[in-house]
């Protein structure tokens, strides 16, 4: 797998485009409290290719909420290019969203009544391009994922995996230093999710940051690295090539 180059990025807490520390995120339900995520402490460095693993209620989709901005931490801090975004208001965290995030979904989150290039412009309408720019950059990425023949086409008339190359195009629309990706191959055929993933891969090769969250164990080996969750906290940081470190 091609290495991401490395330098000039905004990754400057320790030389991680991400840090947590301490996080934890408590849902107070009638009179008691479920601890979702419990003291997290997380460093991932810009470039890197990280897979998030773990059982249901083990806190994943918590910590990709919060680590996608749309969440907030109940305690601790989350460092995102630097800034502890978790102390931001909402009009100051949603511009750091945009900025630095790109967010690729198990269910492809497409809009139905828009085609395959109204459906890539959404986030650079937020950016303030005209309309025109809109249109000539969402060309460009559908050319990239492979959709030059089905711009016109509407979700409905696509493939599985049609539709979540849609969605990575989305996601890149406002050139994200990081790509979230929740279960993107959960709906697809194993071939299919070959292909996306072969996406991940190259866009992890032009040096994006991937953070995947996964079931499927074969998905995860594609990533530099994997931690794995239990009960709110990092029970296993396994790095490609050498023996995992497991928490204490």
């Amino acid at each position: 797998m091609m290495q991401a180059p490395s330098g000039g990025g905004a990754g400057d807490r320790n030389g991680s485009i991400v840090s947590l520390e301490r996080l934890s995120k408590i849902y107070r339900l009638g009179g008691g409290e479920v601890r979702a995520l419990d003291g997290l402490s997380l460093a991932i460095p810009e470039g890197e290719f990280l897979a998030i693993m773990g059982p249901s209620g083990s806190g994943k989709s918590t910590l990709l909420n919060i680590l996608g901005c749309l969440d907030r931490p109940t305690a601790g801090a989350y460092y995102l290019g630097g800034e502890d975004v978790s102390k931001l208001g909402d009009s100051a965290l949603s511009m750091r969203r945009c900025r630095f995030l790109g967010f690729v979904f198990q269910s492809y989150n497409l809009i139905p009544q828009l085609t395959v290039l109204e459906n890539i412009e959404i986030p650079l309408f937020y950016q303030g391009l005209s309309p025109r720019a809109c249109r000539e950059r969402s060309h460009v990425l559908a050319e990239r994922v492979g959709l030059a023949d089905r711009l016109d086409h509407r979700p409905t008339e696509l493939s599985g995996g049609q539709q979540q190359r849609v969605a990575v195009a989305r996601a890149l629309a406002n050139d994200p230093l990081v790509i979230l990706a929740d279960e993107p191959t959960g709906n697809l055929d194993s071939r299919t999710g070959e292909e996306i993933m072969d996406l991940i891969l190259g866009l992890h090769g032009q040096g994006k940051t991937i953070i995947l969250v996964t079931h499927d164990a074969k998905v995860a080996t594609h990533a530099q690295r994997i931690i794995r969750l239990a009960d709110g906290v990092i029970v296993a940081d396994e790095r490609r090539g050498g023996a995992p470190d497991v928490a204490a």
